[in-house]
């Protein structure tokens, strides 16, 4: 063992390399580890806001559709009221289309969700390689 100017014992020679290689190798994983962790933690927070106001959003606007839809009924029962709603329904099913295909575009995009995790990762690799 060699003695360093704090008076600390460090050992040296190939055991001691391996040690603190693995040593290295330990906290760079952890680090990594970490930072997927924290990474699924903002997704599940991202998610559950987006599920919240997702929510309120489509209650708000289904209730606003509705009393809508009654009110131009009422305001047209006497000359066209078979026309108004003919005219709703198929409003309320070109927009539920246009809503469905938006969601299997968005679905099948797939998601980010370990990309920074992913690229650190590469990182390391290239800097390991000789």
């Amino acid at each position: 063992m060699a003695e360093t100017d704090a008076g600390i014992a460090h050992a040296t020679g190939l055991f001691a390399s391996l040690c603190n290689f693995a040593a290295t190798l330990s906290g760079v994983a952890q680090t990594r580890l970490e930072l997927l962790a924290n990474e699924v933690e903002e997704e599940k927070l991202r998610f559950a806001q987006l599920l919240l106001f997702g929510s309120i959003a489509l209650f708000c606007l289904a209730m606003g559709s509705v009393f809508l839809v009654i009110f131009v009924t009422i305001l047209l029962w006497d000359s066209h009221r078979l026309l108004v709603l003919g005219g709703f329904a198929v409003l309320f099913f070109s927009l539920g289309g246009v809503a469905v295909v938006m969601f299997r575009a968005r679905a099948s995009a797939g998601s980010r969700l370990f990309a920074t995790s992913l690229a650190e990762l590469g990182k390391d690799r290239q800097q390991l390689l000789p």
